[in-house]
């Protein structure tokens, strides 16, 4: 049959429901692409700071994944979008309104109303049943149902990452507050060696063994050891600050937290190389997933407004003139039909709807890439780092063992009167810088099995496959 052997109405349809082309431009990254070769990612407990083995850090992290601003704005989101998707999901089925009205008004004696009403001041009433169903014959508000659920998705997964997120940042801001509290304690023995030396010197002034320039750098190196207390102790406090403000709490919180107890040695089931199955473990890469499928659920329904949209429509009810005939059998009114809605012109409203959907499905597939280049780099750069750490550490513990074994035998040789002690300060605040040091690289690897933790998604399970 030819085009011209259709009907008019046929063709109108037809023209009507051309869809332009407007094909997305960026595709997802294929995880080949990104060399994912690596095994598959050990367990990891969903309560993995406990490995640490400290109870204050459980209960911080329990604190802060309750009363944490940012967790409360990631549940509220999840409730908004379960309210959007109720929403779409209850205008799927029929509508049924019930709607009345009752006035007193003159009728026109010019209009259609017969006599003896025409002209005349009457009561004027109605009481009517509607009921109005959206049959979504070319599945318009199916896709948008699909767009809201996937939404609500992805907010979940954000509600995941963010607890994710908060608990590693409290670990982190735990193991800062061990490392300056190591820190604080290396001062203060330093402090005691240091008094002690000072002591011994003014001694042998006072014996004319030792001049006073040798006291000088006896205090010296004293002042230098209590400057990296108040430093240590400084950072304490900021680090005490920032757990209560995790915890969305105040300074009387910080001022409650006690020395902390955990092992920052203490070892967490992670790989040696990036996991095959990174993407899937991570909760913020579900997330952009469901907002892929949520924009091409929302470019759809750009698609599907070309198409007549048909309502089934049907009414009853009550309309008369005069109080008294309201109710009466004969002004009874009822009346049902389909009803079509069809788009002729719009100006290039339609198409500038699916231009702009098409451009959200490109906007979070380039959000979602650029997240997945992020984790894998994330996760490679945590275990190059906790490699390179325990190199950095190894050597250190042997620059600590040599400065403190020619700190012993400098000590042997001053208390002998062989040596100075002005000829050993050099020793001294090496011996010192080594041990911060050390004490620094041991809570930076800690912090990096955190951040590789992090990078692995942590103890999120992926609750099925995307389809």
């Amino acid at each position: 049959m030819t085009i011209a052997k259709l009907s008019p109405l046929a063709v109108l349809l037809l023209s009507a429901c051309a869809v332009p082309h407007s094909p997305p431009a960026v595709a997802p990254v294929a995880p080949a692409t990104l060399g994912l070769t690596g095994p598959a990612t050990p367990a990891i407990a969903d309560r993995w700071w406990t490995g640490f083995g400290d109870a204050q850090l459980d209960r911080l992290v329990t604190d802060a994944t309750a009363g944490n601003p940012t967790l409360a704005a990631a549940l509220a989101r999840v409730a908004q979008a379960q309210a959007v998707l109720a929403g779409r999901d209850a205008a799927n089925g029929p509508d049924l309104t019930l709607d009345g009205s009752a006035q007193v008004a003159r009728l026109s004696g010019r209009y259609t109303i017969p006599p003896p009403f025409a002209g005349s001041v009457r009561f004027v009433g109605q009481a009517q049943a509607n009921l109005n169903w959206n049959l979504d014959l070319f599945g318009r508000q199916k896709a948008a149902i699909e767009g809201a659920r996937a939404s609500t998705q992805a907010a979940a997964l954000d509600l995941a990452a963010a607890r994710l997120a908060i608990a590693g940042s409290v670990v982190q801001t735990y193991i800062d507050l061990a490392r300056a509290e190591t820190e604080a304690g290396i001062a203060r023995r330093t402090i005691e060696t240091r008094q002690d030396s000072l002591r011994l010197v003014n001694i042998r002034i006072r014996n004319r063994l030792a001049s006073n320039l040798q006291a000088t750098a006896a205090q010296t190196l004293l002042a230098q050891a209590q400057t990296a207390l108040v430093r240590a102790e400084g950072t304490r406090a900021l680090a005490t600050n920032a757990l209560a403000a995790l915890a969305g709490r105040g300074p009387e919180y910080a001022a409650a937290i006690r020395p902390a107890t955990l092992n920052v040695d203490a070892a967490l089931p992670l790989p040696a190389q990036v996991p095959a199955d990174l993407l899937a473990r991570r909760p913020d890469i579900a997330a952009g997933l469901a907002r892929i499928d949520a924009a091409a659920a929302g470019r759809q329904v750009a698609r599907r407004a070309f198409y007549p949209n048909v309502n089934l429509a049907a009414l009853a009810g009550f309309q008369a003139v005069g109080l008294g005939n309201l109710f009466s059998l004969d002004a009874g009114t009822a009346g049902a039909g389909p009803a079509i809605h069809l788009p002729l012109f719009d100006n290039g409203r339609l198409k500038a709807d699916l231009a702009g959907a098409t451009a959200a499905l490109d906007l979070a597939t380039a959000d979602y890439n650029d997240r997945v280049v992020g984790a894998v780099r994330e996760a490679a750069d945590a275990i190059a780092m906790i490699g390179n750490l325990a190199q950095q550490r190894a050597r250190t513990a042997e620059v600590v063992r040599g400065f403190g074994e020619t700190n012993r035998l400098n000590a042997i040789r001053v208390a002998s009167g062989l040596d100075s002690k002005l000829d050993l300060v050099d020793n001294d605040v090496r011996l010192l810088d080594a041990e911060l040091a050390q004490a620094n690289l041991a809570a930076e690897a800690a912090r990096q099995r955190v951040a590789l933790v992090l990078a692995l998604g942590g103890g999120f399970i992926p609750q099925e496959p995307r389809r």
